[in-house]
């Protein structure tokens, strides 16, 4: 990939005798927004604590900027922003203080600092709460201070990890606003094990499970890859199953109330069409058809068996 920010090849990490990740490589540009997707415990923080620095791999190479991570960290790291789970929040300081005390930790040069930190308070909409104590703020403004910190060098590369977990509805829609303006001009790595939040944000996908490398590409490419196998038909005079499944070759019909139908088919040529026609044709009165997405836990399984069936 031209233009990459971040190379990773053929990382693999090991805890005792378990392999917690295993020949991970993917390129990262320099602008968008990735999503690291996975299941709790497939190896999204063990992948992110290595590309920022927090642990060192068994085996492979991280390339942040050309520089190699293993080799030059201190240099490496320049380029590297990094929000954790839990935010390295100092609640006694204020937002000034800490992202002051965030600037200097990034070894910034004294003169350079304060200009940071103003850009760095700017740019997440926190201006106003300079002097207000951390612990006085509300999840969602300190939120907003510990991507203030991962940004308050201007690093190159962003990482952030499960950004909106805890925030109610309204201060989700703020990070991911805020998250989508930071890419403008950086390359940022999200990672989450939440579908719904890495397509309201993300550009492209690295989805990782049982410490593998199951899928890498965009999210159009992640949408065409994983196609529906059920749709919801709700008709206000129902035949009866038998009849349902008769229309066409399918999986499966599931009566989940009186008129309501899950249809799982094998291939989606046509069908829903075949439903409609057969609904207008025989007066069923259709009332609502609604496909359905494989569920993450299912795409999860598809992946990891496509991918066992390569090896």
């Amino acid at each position: 990939m031209e233009n990459s920010i971040v190379r990773v090849e053929h990382l693999s990490h090991r805890y005792s005798v378990h392999w917690a990740i295993k020949d991970i490589s993917f390129e990262i540009a320099e602008n968008g927004v990735v999503g690291l997707l996975g299941s709790n415990g497939a190896g999204k923080s063990t992948t992110m604590n290595i590309i920022c620095g927090v642990l060192n791999q068994t085996e492979g190479n991280v390339f942040i900027n050309g520089i190699n991570l293993r080799e030059d960290s201190v240099e490496a790291k320049k380029y590297i922003g990094f929000l954790p789970q839990q935010p390295p929040l100092y609640t006694d300081l204020t937002v000034g203080e800490y992202l002051k005390h965030s600037a200097f930790l990034r070894l910034m040069p004294a003169e350079e600092v304060p200009r940071a930190v103003e850009r760095a308070l700017e740019r997440c909409a926190i201006t106003h709460f300079r002097d207000r104590l951390i612990k006085n703020l509300s999840g969602g403004y300190q939120q907003r201070v510990g991507i203030a910190q991962a940004i308050v060098h201007n690093p190159k590369f962003v990482v952030l990890d499960e950004p909106t977990n805890g925030l109610d509805p309204n201060q989700i829609v703020d990070i991911r606003n805020l998250i989508r303006e930071i890419a403008e001009e950086h390359a940022v790595l999200l990672s989450t094990h939440i579908l719904s939040e890495v397509q309201a944000i993300c550009d492209d996908i690295k989805m990782i499970e049982h410490g593998r490398l199951v899928f890498s590409g965009s999210m159009e490419d992640f949408d065409n890859y994983i196609a529906p196998e059920s749709f919801v038909i709700k008709l206000g005079r129902a035949p009866g199953k038998a009849v349902l499944a008769s229309l066409c070759e399918n999986k499966g019909v599931e009566e989940l109330e009186p008129g309501c139908f899950r249809i799982y088919f094998k291939e989606d040529s046509g069908i829903t069409e075949k439903y409609i026609e057969a609904s207008e044709a025989n007066d069923w009165e259709l009332r609502d058809l609604v496909v359905e997405r494989c569920s993450l836990d299912e795409i999860f399984a598809q992946l990891s068996g496509k991918t066992k069936n390569m090896e």
